[in-house]
């Protein structure tokens, strides 16, 4: 699994947890329904990763919300 370094994006809101633990899931819970490592959402819910693009897309799948509502980017272009 691929990552990109989110400290190069500090203006992004993870709200992976708060949907986790909406749903009563522990990491392990959560990573086995993603077919992921729990090491691997831990990874991801403390900022110190971003997911690939596909598994983005199955967390925001997962919990029926759009990719912007669980990572939310508040980053603005410069002008």
């Amino acid at each position: 699994m691929h990552f990109i370094n989110l400290r190069a994006r500090p203006n992004v809101q993870n709200r992976l947890k708060h949907y986790r633990e909406a749903n009563g899931w522990s990491q392990g819970e959560l990573a086995r329904r993603l077919g992921v490592s729990r090491q691997t959402i831990n990874a991801v819910e403390t900022d110190k990763y971003d997911p690939s693009l596909p598994l983005a897309l199955r967390m925001a799948r997962l919990f029926g919300v759009g990719v912007p509502e669980l990572f939310i980017d508040h980053w603005e272009p410069e002008a």
